[in-house]
């Protein structure tokens, strides 16, 4: 889903700073109705107008259930909310509750901009949430060097990347089976070009695109950074996983446009027939059968590729609870009501994604294979598979599009033997801990 892209930051919090000294007002949150109710402010992302009649009855059964408060949803569009958000909390006009995700809400939850829901929420609820999803919307703050973890927001909806392969293609190398890990994709890789001359993947080393590659470093072993922010991937698992992109671009296994053009050059390539392999959501089966019709009736969906740590990476979405919030109580029970069981799993099954409570996952939509299935059938159990293993990969850091961009400019350099490997992960290291 559209939603669900990586947000671009650009001086996030030094906006923060500047109009935390302004003092902008955007829309306020008023805790009372004119019915002389209790009102809730609910803010989602662009779900309007897909999802509007879903969302029009979950606030009606909420009201009926809880006739002393009404709520007031509001949709904002992707490109205004992180504006719109940083502006509202630093005015303390934020809505009551707010759907973000955890990378972008993590920063300001180091601002302790959000509710801590460590002790409003029971263990019992928690225990509810997938661990690993749950864990995601935790961070530890440090205020005058006391430091604690605070639980900032509940999970919500998921997504997962899946492999969709070109059977044909695979066939024609003599490939039976798709690769399930990297080590096993550079051997694919191989016998896509000897046999087809195409090339297998197409991985984007463009700084401002895709985390793909940044990810890959994870699922390789390595660590980014450690827990005081420090450079931690200059490391043997480190070094081996940019051997390993840099061994697969000098062997030509990887098309040269991958240093200059971005995810969507991936899309173009596989629907063209020319690559074997796209990694990217169940959702993106749809637009394959619409935009090539006869690749997608030889694209059959696999497992994400991973490495021996078998991590998989998950898109999580969240629901947080500003600070200032006048209704707190109210607030955590209508988060709590969107992201229940029975809501989740029927928003589940509306917009194609996972939900993040495990009672939900064990429903036959996506364990079971229908008759006569589908490739997004397949798709859509394989992803719900995934969620065992799947983990936020990418820690929760102000920086971290800039992290990505000094890992990828050395990967860079080194894959055009400008840099030796050990040159480029020692270079990467040090620009990162010498930043200001």
């Amino acid at each position: 889903m559209k939603q669900l892209k990586s947000w671009k930051r650009f001086g996030l919090l030094l906006v923060l700073g500047l109009f935390l000294s302004w003092g902008v007002s955007c829309s306020t949150s008023s805790p009372t109705s004119q019915n002389g109710k209790q009102e809730i402010e609910f803010w989602t992302m662009q779900l309007q107008p897909q999802f509007t009649d879903y969302f029009n009855q979950l606030i009606v059964n909420f009201e009926t259930e809880n006739p002393g408060l009404t709520v007031k949803w509001v949709d904002v569009p992707w490109s205004a909310m992180e504006s719109k958000v940083l502006a509202s909390v630093a005015a303390k006009t934020a809505a009551d509750v707010i759907n973000l995700n955890p990378d972008f809400a993590a920063l300001l939850a180091g601002r302790n901009a959000w509710l801590n829901l460590n002790e409003t929420v029971p263990e019992s609820v928690q225990s509810q949430y997938l661990p690993n999803i749950w864990q995601a919307n935790k961070i530890e703050v440090c205020p005058n060097n006391q430091c604690q973890t605070v639980t900032f927001g509940i999970p919500w909806y998921l997504t997962t990347q899946i492999t969709i392969y070109n059977q044909q293609l695979l066939q024609q190398a003599g490939v039976t089976q798709p690769p399930k890990t990297y080590s096993e994709l550079a051997q694919v890789a191989q016998k896509v070009k000897e046999k087809t001359g195409k090339y297998a993947v197409f991985v984007s080393f463009v700084p401002e695109d895709s985390a793909q590659v940044l990810q890959s470093l994870v699922q390789m072993g390595a660590e980014l950074l450690d827990n005081k922010g420090k450079a931690a991937f200059n490391t043997p698992q480190g070094k081996a996983a940019f051997q390993y992109w840099v061994d697969l671009y000098q062997k030509d296994l990887l098309p040269k446009e991958v240093l200059t053009q971005g995810h969507r050059r991936a899309i173009e390539l596989y629907q063209a027939g020319d690559i074997a392999l796209l990694t990217s959501g169940p959702q993106f089966l749809k637009a394959i059968s619409q935009n090539a019709p006869t690749v997608a009736q030889v694209s059959i969906p696999a497992p994400q590729i991973t490495g021996d740590t078998k991590k998989t990476t998950v898109a999580v979405m969240n629901l947080v609870i500003p600070k200032s919030t006048d209704v707190p109580e109210p607030a955590l029970k209508f988060a709590l009501f969107v992201t229940n069981n029975v809501n989740q799993l029927a928003f589940a099954k509306a917009a194609n994604v996972l939900p993040s409570i495990r009672e939900s996952l064990k429903d036959s939509y996506f364990t079971t294979l229908p008759a006569n299935p589908t490739a997004a059938d397949q798709a859509r159990l394989v992803s719900a598979k995934e969620l065992e293993n799947a983990q936020v990969l990418i820690p929760p850091q102000k920086d971290i599009k800039q992290l990505q961009k000094i890992i990828y400019d050395n990967l860079q350099a080194a894959m055009l033997n400008q840099k030796t490997v050990d040159q480029a992960i020692a270079d990467a290291e040090k620009t990162w801990n010498e930043r200001k």
